[in-house]
């Protein structure tokens, strides 16, 4: 199915009836890898779920978004779909997006799930730093060793080549809409979230690490975290069986 937001050609699915649930997927992912929760939800619930402007089977933006953005079209969809309460189901860029949502708009989000939640500014280690430097002076360098050749193509030559996985595979817009959001700090939301929170973490996420996760249930006055040992970013595929029992017990209280 598709609407039109802010002329932009968005694509969702939906199923089911009774109390309205959102999913929300990760950066790079789509409709498709939250379709193992959605089909385990679409029995009690009406679940919702789509593709992000830029994402699957959605139009990219046209300009350049951040979270902020990505939440005010997010509300828009909730909106046009009639949703006047709404649980929440965000995956890693998904959870950035929940948590401007919930915070933001206390009496419309019931509850919300975060898995493997991006939002917070990692710790930043002296490898870290050296690896960024190492990276700016490489591209400074590129570009003086290989100043003859097509611009575009040399430098897209060097970020497949020396950039992050996701910066990698993004393009155009969406590797600058990337770097805008992953410099945006959600922490100082998390004290104004009021909808109850189930936190599901991956023991072994490296993307977003279990500290994050802590670091949400501590602020998040009505939280709860579950680490799913063994799992990685995406614990709710690694280790699904675990995940359903806990997110159907903490939505329909163990019916």
């Amino acid at each position: 199915m598709r609407v039109q937001i802010e002329g932009l050609d968005i694509h969702y699915s939906v199923e089911g009836k009774g109390s309205n649930v959102l999913l929300l997927h990760g950066w790079g992912a789509n409709i498709d890898t939250m379709m193992p929760i959605f089909n385990l939800l679409k029995k009690d619930f009406k679940v919702y779920a789509l593709d992000f402007p830029g994402f699957g089977e959605s139009q990219e933006p046209k300009e350049i978004y951040g979270v902020y953005d990505y939440a005010r079209i997010t509300k828009k969809f909730i909106d046009k779909m009639g949703m006047e309460e709404v649980i929440l189901i965000g995956h890693s860029f998904g959870g950035r997006v929940s948590i401007v949502l919930s915070s933001q708009y206390n009496n419309l989000v019931k509850k919300m799930v975060l898995i493997d939640s991006a939002g917070l500014i990692p710790k930043r280690s002296l490898k870290y730093y050296i690896k960024v430097y190492s990276f700016k002076t490489l591209k400074f360098l590129y570009n003086i060793l290989f100043f003859w050749k097509d611009n575009k193509e040399r430098m897209e030559k060097f970020y497949k080549k020396f950039g992050s996985t996701d910066y990698q595979e993004a393009s155009g817009i969406m590797r600058r809409i990337l770097v805008k959001v992953v410099n945006e700090d959600l922490e100082p939301h998390l004290k104004d979230i009021k909808a109850s929170t189930l936190l599901i973490w991956g023991g072994n996420d490296t993307a977003t690490p279990v500290y994050m996760g802590e670091i949400m249930e501590k602020k998040i006055k009505d939280s709860g975290l579950v680490v799913l040992q063994g799992a990685g970013h995406y614990s709710y595929l690694d280790d699904f069986r675990r995940f359903s029992v806990i997110l159907k017990t903490f939505l329909l209280g163990g019916k």
